[in-house]
């Protein structure tokens, strides 16, 4: 398909935002229809997690190795960022990587009255909305799983709703970057040896200043955006927890998003215009 025919003229009577609106109420018409296998889908792997770490092992007698009520605090901050970053990755990626496919479902996205990169940076938002929601449903599990308290409060409104969004930008901005850029049948392969390793190293299990005894470590992951989203929902649900400087955390969420936003924003217009 050649560039000249995916360029789209504004209408005089459509302005971007009412069709940038229009985009967003298309997908959430979508999402209804699919809001059970959503759900589901986002939050299975924290409910296992709690369940495992939280209610199993402090009940079979192996709450001083592994769980109890301090591993389960120092979790869920973790476990929140690790719902973040696989549902914005499946909410984008995926999606994307059917949508470039034989059918380039994608070219009829692009006929909406929009700038191509504003397509992508819808593509984001609305992702990031159900990052959002898929965060805040860890916390009533982490309420009634665990067989020992969860201690946690939001100390920082500002902190927790800006690391919130941020990281939810980009953790989509993330799955823009793998579905415009790697092959379909690759993305399998892409979960194996990119999301499984920076999801363990992400400080999700344990703080990040816990690594000081592994100071080579402790530098290489701070290019991982997980760690930063774990540490920043730290500060401000569990601040009794070590945790980074917070003015640092947002700024290294920015970065992350312009980053990862901006290889998103050029493979998805490369691959539209080829």
């Amino acid at each position: 398909m050649s560039s000249a025919a995916v360029v789209v003229h504004k209408p005089k009577n459509v302005s971007y935002t009412g069709a940038f609106l229009g985009l967003m109420l298309r997908d959430l018409r979508v999402l209804r229809r699919e809001l059970g296998p959503f759900v589901v889908r986002i939050i299975m792997q924290p409910l296992l997690f709690l369940f495992v770490f939280t209610f199993l092992l402090p009940r079979i007698g192996q709450a001083n190795d592994v769980g109890g009520a301090d591993f389960a605090t120092i979790l869920l901050p973790g476990l929140m960022a690790v719902a973040i970053m696989f549902c914005g990755i499946a909410t984008v990626a995926l999606p994307l990587s059917q949508e470039f496919g034989i059918t380039r479902e994608i070219d009829d996205r692009v006929m909406c009255p929009l700038p191509i990169w504003a397509v992508a940076a819808e593509k984001i938002c609305f992702s990031a909305l159900q990052c959002i929601l898929s965060a805040l449903l860890v916390l009533p599990l982490a309420i009634w799983v665990p067989a020992t308290p969860v201690y946690f409060a939001v100390t920082s409104w500002t902190m927790f709703i800006c690391t919130l969004i941020l990281a939810s930008l980009v953790a989509s901005a993330l799955g823009l970057a793998i579905g415009a850029n790697v092959k379909p049948q690759q993305i399998g392969l892409v979960f194996s040896i990119v999301v499984v390793p920076i999801t363990f190293l992400g400080c999700v299990y344990y703080p990040w200043e816990a690594l000081n005894h592994l100071r080579w470590l402790q530098i290489a992951v701070l290019v991982n955006p997980i760690v930063y989203m774990s540490e920043g929902l730290r500060a401000a649900l569990t601040p009794g927890i070590p945790h980074m400087y917070s003015p640092l955390i947002l700024l290294a969420l920015l970065v992350s998003l312009a980053v990862l936003g901006g290889i998103g924003l050029r493979g998805f217009l490369n691959k539209v215009i080829s």
